[in-house]
């Protein structure tokens, strides 16, 4: 069996999840290269829509006339400049934080993705301005893992307490909720998340 029908007839036991199965197309893993650079961009896009997102990139990567920078680069690239095309001065500083902190410690792309899940984000929420959801988004679009569950995810929560008819009010509550369905679908949590954010933006 390829992955897709490993992961699916996995998924597909949970009965909620398997309308969203039926109707959505599925999202392939991908791994890319240059971490640094993906880790500033989880940053930018932090609080805002995807197009706005996309926007500020874009703008980013023009800087370096379109390809893509590396930490040393990213770490000379001036404060005002970086706040000119759009940047918060805290994501500005952000950036900059992460690019230093891949330079102090000579982190190459391939130590990374020797590293498991917990561990990674143990070593990159070292950085100030870099929170578990940040490199939770670095696991499954730039790494690939199959089972990483981003319980923090505004878009997540709102999927599944659209589809299984949770209680938001209650916080701690919701959260004990989440972690139980979730359970469920290991080890391919990703592709779950990848359904319910497919799910909340498409209807």
């Amino acid at each position: 069996m390829n992955t897709t029908a490993v992961y699916y007839a996995h998924l597909s036991k949970d009965k909620k999840l398997l309308p969203l199965l039926k109707t959505i197309t599925p999202r392939p893993l991908k791994k890319r290269k240059n971490i640094c650079l993906r880790l500033c961009a989880s940053i930018m896009s932090q609080q805002l829509s995807t197009k706005v997102a996309d926007v500020i990139f874009r703008r980013f990567l023009e800087l370096y006339d379109g390809s893509e920078p590396d930490a040393q680069q990213i770490s000379d690239t001036p404060a005002d400049v970086l706040r000119a095309i759009g940047l918060s001065n805290a994501k500005v500083s952000y950036v900059h934080n992460v690019a230093r902190f891949m330079l102090a410690h000579n982190v190459t792309d391939k130590q990374l993705a020797k590293m498991d899940n917990e561990a990674l984000i143990a070593f990159l929420t070292q950085i100030k301005g870099v929170g578990r959801w940040t490199v939770e988004m670095i696991l499954m679009f730039a790494l690939g893992r199959e089972d990483v569950f981003a319980i923090d995810d505004l878009g997540i929560q709102q999927g599944m307490a659209k589809v299984y008819g949770l209680d938001m009010t209650d916080k701690k509550v919701f959260k004990e909720q989440m972690l139980k369905i979730s359970a469920k679908w290991s080890p391919y949590r990703t592709y779950a998340c990848f359904y319910l954010w497919d799910h909340k933006d498409n209807g």
